[in-house]
């Protein structure tokens, strides 16, 4: 298992005033992001480090431990780390979609308690700046005629949300998804190096780890995969569904702790995820982060979490992913 320990990072302005939320045992707050650098679940822990700043009086530590596209986590909070209240691991509608699939074991939604959540994010179809493509309609084209012909990657195996995208889109043509020629990364970040690098030609990621690089001007957004146009800074990038391909794939990103940790501590981190919510500066920093705002905790995000299962298995099982 590889961990990377970073404790610096972004630091919210210092008229970030928030109520204090008491912590029974939290000492060393940490949040787990279960992929390398760069990547959505990065994105994740960054919104909770500035966010809640201010109740641990700085910046939590950001732990990076990437392993099966959160496979390796999921498994450590269900048996060392149970009881962990120091903890809270990034989860995205993909890591529900491995559970539902059988990639993280035997462990199911049910084995640990979900938190809070960082906001919404969506799907994205995503090129070189120097790429051929500068719309999603020639890149489809290319997929219809010859699903193989054009390298996809992302930072999933086949079956993980990412692939889905790719899949979706490519029955978008008539061709089949299990004929694209698909590249799985471990993490969104090794799946941008890959991109950049000339390895693939066609990167499945999330609209809020692209912030930096469109900034940067290194990468193309050929088509958001929402239901109707982002504000600002992806005002100018069409949908998918507007461009003529009935797509959409919504990303819930937030929270777990293990299952063993206590009521006190787990409440407490709920209550200052709740306490957050309802600033200002939440909503710039989800802002910033290129997140939607989709404010759950504690009971409510559990029972979405519920809901949320039940429909991913549905699309799984029509998927041929679970037999």
């Amino acid at each position: 298992m590889t961990m990377i320990r970073f404790c610096g990072g972004l630091l919210v302005a210092a008229s970030l005033t928030l109520p204090t939320v008491v912590f029974a045992d939290v000492t060393k707050p940490e949040c787990i992001a279960p992929a390398k650098p760069g990547g959505g679940f990065d994105v994740t822990c960054r919104v909770a480090q500035a966010g809640l700043a201010d109740h641990f009086g700085g910046p939590m530590q950001v732990t990076f431990m990437p392993g099966g596209i959160g496979a390796v986590a999921y498994n450590l909070f269900n048996t060392t780390r149970r009881d962990d209240p120091n903890a809270i691991v990034a989860f995205s509608t993909g890591s529900l979609l491995n559970i539902a699939t059988g990639k993280y074991g035997a462990f199911t939604e049910d084995d640990v308690r979900f938190v809070a959540t960082a906001g919404a994010d969506f799907g994205a179809v995503v090129v070189r700046d120097d790429s051929k493509y500068t719309s999603l309609d020639q890149l489809m084209a290319d997929l219809g005629a010859d699903p193989a012909g054009t390298v996809i990657g992302a930072g999933g195996s086949v079956g993980s949300q990412d692939w889905m995208k790719a899949a979706l889109l490519i029955r978008e043509t008539g061709a089949s998804p299990m004929a694209m020629r698909y590249v799985a990364f471990d993490g969104g970040g090794d799946a941008i190096a890959g991109l950049l690098g000339g390895s693939i030609a066609v990167y499945m990621g999330d609209v809020g780890e692209m912030v930096p690089h469109l900034e940067a001007g290194t990468m193309r957004v050929l088509a958001v995969l929402a239901p109707e146009r982002l504000d600002v800074p992806f005002a100018d990038i069409p949908t998918a569904k507007e461009q003529g391909f009935d797509v959409e794939w919504t990303i819930l990103r937030g929270f777990y702790m293990g299952k063993d940790v206590s009521d006190a501590d787990y409440n407490s981190w709920v209550d200052a995820f709740k306490t957050a919510y309802g600033t200002e500066e939440w909503a710039k920093i989800q802002n910033d982060k290129g997140l939607l705002p989709l404010n759950l905790a504690g009971e409510e995000l559990q029972a979405s979490i519920k809901t949320r299962m039940d429909a991913l298995r549905t699309i799984a099982s029509e998927a041929g992913l679970i037999q």
